[in-house]
């Protein structure tokens, strides 16, 4: 009899963990109550980076004089745009239940929920399904976090999910929060063309990044004309004649016709039946997960934003790699565990940013020596061809070895060019191994050899 193995979630986590599990050889069965392939995925991800593509190409075509090139006016045709993001987030769950069904995996559209630690019941439209399971693997997700001071309406005080994209092009918006959601929203919106203002409550945009990193795009933001409230925390939304005013805690007040709360998201995991089967939980969020990403009842293993890790749809999928690999028994033979620390991740504004693995500053907070390396795009000539010398490529290694540790791209196909630095630092590669590589030319990726050597 084959392994039972029962997932409550079909986003990237899920799917990737049923696909896996299965080809394995176990008996799967994933339960999903929207859109398979995740809702934060698929509703938030995919969505975002749809409404930056088309931004950015306006960008593109607006800049293009520098590039010897007389272009009339270009405008957002917003419908459009809404039915672009449908054939795309309906192909990519086309294909999501076409290879689930490939590898005979049952698909139930329906809540699931844990009635113990190995039985899992799900509501669906003709009634509840009971499944028995040897494991089980819970990846429900999340949703956008609203304070208690704010009351999304859906027209002029939105969530994320309601601006992907929203029902009009706000004519100023004001955006609250100024971590990864936040500043992608602001890039997205100034190209459209709408007034920007961000709600910054550090004294920096991108707080947990680079501090050069955070400032090329401060820079780019105040070029496009983007007001910035900098050491101000939201605390209050109101509805005016025109429109929103954002009340912040140091007494300065925003006004826009629109507003939108970037400010975090909540795990979905009430009503799940957690407790039920003895998981333990620390608020929202499950508790004591292994590096197996078991929780405290051994066969019950959490993925995903519930997690409590990088919420990344990257680290959701290796996650649920990693874990179909430990239910079918592979982690006895050579197995490598998933190092957060090494994960590589991006932000789709203009310019791009990405890093992986040691930031500059965390090594000088943690007394550490490393080098530190760094080249600009402007000494590119990929770059220069292109008419965007903007950002640079930073590696960080140890002195000693030469081994990188991390490092930081911002500039255009940042989020592409990262993925030599993190194959290098998941494998503990040199610099002289980056160094040595005879890359094309001309290419943005020769900035990652001259700042290798």
């Amino acid at each position: 009899m084959s392994l039972r193995f029962v997932i409550i979630g079909g986003g990237p986590a899920g799917t990737q963990a049923a696909t896996s599990a299965a080809r394995l050889g176990a008996d799967v069965t994933l339960i999903e109550r929207d859109i398979v392939g995740g809702a934060a995925h698929l509703w938030d991800c995919v969505p975002s980076k749809a409404m930056i593509a088309t931004g950015g190409r306006l960008d593109t075509i607006e800049d293009s004089n520098g590039m010897g090139l007389r272009v009339t006016d270009a405008s957002v045709d917003l419908e459009a745009v809404r039915e672009r993001i449908a054939r795309i987030t309906d192909r990519l769950e086309h294909h999501n239940r076409t290879l689930l069904e490939s590898q005979g995996v049952a698909l139930v559209r329906g809540t699931g929920r844990l009635l113990d630690d190995h039985t899992v019941v799900a509501t669906t439209e003709a009634g509840e399904l009971t499944f028995e399971a040897d494991a089980i693997m819970v990846s429900t997700g999340s949703r956008p976090r609203i304070p208690d001071w704010a009351s999304p309406d859906g027209d002029r005080v939105l969530t994320t999910r309601d601006s992907y994209p929203p029902k009009v092009l706000p004519e100023h918006v004001i955006v609250i929060g100024s971590g990864v959601t936040g500043v992608e929203f602001v890039h997205m919106f100034s190209s459209f063309g709408c007034r920007v203002t961000l709600i910054v409550s550090r004294q920096q945009v991108l707080p947990t990044k680079d501090p050069e990193v955070a400032a090329v795009l401060e820079e780019d933001f105040l070029q496009r004309g983007v007001r910035l409230y900098k050491g101000a925390r939201a605390i209050g939304i109101e509805h005016t004649e025109g429109g929103v005013s954002v009340r912040c805690d140091d007494g300065r007040v925003a006004e826009g016709t629109h507003c939108v709360l970037a400010i975090g998201s909540i795990p979905n995991t009430e009503g799940i039946g957690l407790a039920e089967a003895g998981v333990a939980m620390d608020g929202p969020w499950v508790a004591d997960l292994d590096h197996h990403l078991r929780t405290n009842v051994a066969h019950i293993y959490a993925a995903g934003d519930i997690s409590g890790k990088l919420p990344l749809s990257s680290v959701a999928t290796m996650q649920g790699r990693k874990i179909a690999e430990h239910v079918m028994g592979l982690h006895k033979v050579d197995h490598r565990h998933l190092d957060y620390e090494k994960a590589a991740s991006a932000i789709f504004t203009d310019p791009e940013i990405a890093d992986v693995g040691l930031a500059e500053a965390d090594a000088f907070a943690e007394g550490r020596k490393v080098r530190v390396t760094k080249v600009p795009f402007a000494s590119s000539a990929k770059a220069l061809i292109n008419d965007d010398p903007r950002g640079f490529v930073k590696i960080i290694s140890d002195p000693a070895t030469g081994v990188i540790l991390g490092g930081s791209i911002v500039g255009p196909q940042a989020a592409e060019l990262i993925a030599v630095l993190a194959v290098a630092v998941t494998n503990g590669l040199r610099v002289s191994d980056i160094a040595e590589s005879i890359f094309v030319h001309p290419a943005l990726a020769e900035a990652l050899t001259d700042a290798a050597e």
